[in-house]
């Protein structure tokens, strides 16, 4: 073994409940024969998680810009407000789609090409987007682009290679963090342009801002050396078969995905009929406006890095339990809060805080819990996406018929079903095996 081999083992840190998933085909790249970057030549430790955290930011944000400005889209092309709500659903089912894709190739290709060529891919379905003459055009668009939104997927398993393993949590919730704020980002200077500008350069613009620092931060990305493997089956077939086995092998796992999808869910359900509300006959806000209740998410982006502490502290399944009881304490605030602003602001700290917490512990729990990070990072996110996607697809007819109780009923069920789904009995901690 060499000592790059064995820096990269002591930084990745075995589970103790590891994947045991073993695939003795003659092209398989298992993780031990996977160089980690070289990091002669590399950005220092801290410039490296700006970088990243940065792009991270920016391309998630992508995945969030039509949630503020559904009404403006609505008005422009003619249609109700619920009926573009699935406008919203269609960019989180994209980014799930493209985490299925092309998230495992983390684990054998070179990160360096494909963050590059997901940037660009990402920009030019952003231009076809602002350009879009209706709502099925635009719908299409949009998918795309969240396809190709899947950079920081690929970043985070980066950061959890280098990160020393009692950093780890804290590495990791510098990155989460970066993705927060490109959700804060998004609702905020995304209403407050389209309420200016219109919602096409809204999107035009994001389209120019992810190609350039997808590109800048694949230039910076430390190279890679990965084996070859046969192109038979091609090896995206073979990343999206890893993640059932991934799955099969470890309950921690399917715990991590359960419980965050749930959490997603109830968050994206309440956030995306959130500018409903808010520009509705209760309240009578303009797009911009609502758009600036979105700088509650910084209350996501500060409890990053506290958060990682906490975990690397007490362990990922209490971490877990208290950003549930959270985001619980958030809906029946969130419900009052249909007439009652102090609630709603309130409720939006705490369903924030518990969002960011449960991310960075369950997310922690996934990547450490496998010898196969991107595989298991891939199911993670993509279980948390259709979550969100399927209580954001709810919560448009649910406004719309029951009004914003029937939003929040929604949010509970799924914080119920999360919770529910992954019951197990109390484990060890990821790396160190104390109890947790």
């Amino acid at each position: 073994m060499t000592a790059t081999d064995a820096n990269r083992d002591r930084g990745r840190g075995r589970a103790t409940d590891t994947d045991t998933d073993t695939d003795t085909d003659t092209d398989t790249v298992t993780p031990t024969a996977i160089s980690t970057p070289a990091r002669r030549g590399t950005p220092p430790t801290g410039v490296f998680l700006a970088v990243i955290a940065l792009c991270t930011a920016v391309t998630a944000a992508n995945i969030y810009l039509a949630a503020p400005l559904l009404d403006l889209i609505a008005r422009d092309l003619g249609v109700a407000p619920s009926a573009a709500g699935w406008i919203a659903s269609v960019a989180q089912l994209g980014y799930a789609a493209g985490l299925l894709l092309f998230a495992p190739l983390g684990d054998t290709a070179d990160r360096r090409r494909l963050v590059g060529a997901l940037s660009a891919a990402a920009g030019v379905a952003l231009v076809v987007a602002g350009l879009a003459p209706g709502l099925p055009a635009l719908g299409a668009a949009v998918f795309a682009a969240g396809a190709a939104t899947v950079v920081p997927q690929l970043l985070v398993p980066l950061v959890a290679e280098r990160a020393p393993a009692e950093r780890r949590g804290r590495h990791l919730g510098v990155v989460v963090a970066g993705l927060f704020a490109g959700v804060v980002a998004a609702r905020v200077l995304g209403g407050l342009a389209g309420q200016a500008y219109g919602w096409r350069a809204v999107f035009l613009g994001a389209a120019g801002l992810t190609a350039l620092i997808g590109l800048a931060t694949a230039a910076l990305l430390p190279a890679e050396t990965r084996p070859r493997t046969k192109s038979d089956p091609p090896a995206v077939l073979k990343g999206v078969a890893r993640v059932p086995r991934v799955l099969a092998a470890s309950a921690e796992v399917r715990s991590a995905c359960l419980r965050q999808g749930g959490m997603y869910g109830a968050w994206s359900a309440l956030w995306t009929a959130l500018a409903l509300l808010l520009t509705g006959p209760g309240y009578g806000m303009s797009t911009g406006a609502a758009g600036l209740f979105g700088l509650f998410g910084l209350t996501a982006s500060a409890m990053g890095p506290l958060s990682g502490g906490l975990v690397d502290r007490f362990g990922v399944t209490r971490v877990v339990g208290a950003a549930y009881v959270l985001a619980a304490s958030s809906v029946p605030l969130f419900w009052l809060g249909g007439s009652r602003i102090w609630a709603l602001c309130v409720a939006a700290v705490l369903l924030h805080a518990g969002l960011m917490t449960g991310q960075v512990a369950n997310q922690t729990r996934a990547l450490t819990a496998t010898s196969s990070p991107a595989a298991a990072n891939t199911a993670y996110i993509v279980a948390a996406f259709v979550g969100g996607a399927a209580a954001s697809a709810l919560a448009a007819p649910a406004y719309g018929h029951w009004g914003w109780g029937g939003v929040c009923a929604v949010a509970a069920c799924w914080l119920v079903l999360g919770w529910l789904g992954a019951a197990r009995r109390p484990g060890l901690t990821p790396r160190t095996g104390r109890a947790a």
